[in-house]
């Protein structure tokens, strides 16, 4: 049943020390930016974190991180000119770091979410990120076996959902939201409006109602640029 939390507090406060969480967003593009900073307050550490990036600038995952609450990223993109806490923490040895290629990332939480034990991939062959991991030769190509990434949690931001959690997203923020949904054991996402069942047109319906176990309503989701001195 799908839980309509009154606050962004109230949906995460399930969150517990030692969690696997997803945090969905492509750069800024589609973050859960009050949902992660509920979980700043939340107090919630020693957190294996799923992203695309590890944070950008002083707000949102970099934030996490610089309050050392990341025990371990498992990442596409942990360095760019804005990720200064994440290069802090790890040159200092006081944070893990997978990294993954992104379509890699993308089909392993896909995998999770559909229920598929492993898969085959080329990517990756040949480089550090295949070390240690099981190749064969399929369709004359060297393929890497890769494992679905499972979590605990997934943060995710769409723009309406309706009563019965389906839910539409708003261009670009859908990007790693369907898929951590569904990866997830419970889905945690922040939307603009909430609307009765059947006012949603099936067939713009992206996350199916069952993926999805917890809501909350944010008319007017902060836009936030990490560039910004002082942002929070």
């Amino acid at each position: 049943m799908l839980n309509i939390a009154d606050s962004v507090a109230a949906a995460v406060e399930p969150i517990h020390d030692g969690a696997c969480v997803m945090i969905g967003g492509f750069g800024v593009a589609g973050q859960p930016v009050e949902l992660i900073d509920a979980l700043i307050e939340n107090g919630a550490k020693d957190l294996t974190v799923v992203n695309n990036n590890a944070g950008n600038g002083d707000v949102g995952l970099a934030k996490l991180i610089q309050l050392g609450r990341v025990k371990k990223i498992i990442c596409s993109f942990p360095r760019q000119s804005d990720s200064w806490h994440f290069d802090e923490k790890y040159h200092a040895g006081e944070i893990e770091l997978e990294v993954v290629p992104q379509g890699n990332l993308a089909e392993r939480i896909r995998a999770a979410g559909a229920g598929i034990g492993a898969f085959y991939t080329p990517t990756g062959y040949g480089t550090p990120l295949a070390e240690g991991k099981e190749v064969r030769e399929l369709d004359d190509k060297h393929q890497v076996l890769e494992y679905p990434i499972h979590a605990d949690f997934s943060l995710t931001k769409a723009h309406t959902a309706d009563t019965a959690g389906n839910l539409v997203y708003r261009k670009t923020a859908r990007n790693f939201g369907p898929i951590m949904a569904a990866a997830a054991k419970r889905s945690i996402v922040q939307v603009s409006e909430i609307v009765e069942r059947g006012q949603l047109d099936p067939e713009v319906v992206v996350t199916p109602g069952i993926y999805v176990d917890t809501v909350v309503r944010l008319e007017a989701p902060k836009q936030v640029d990490p560039r910004e001195e002082g942002a929070a």
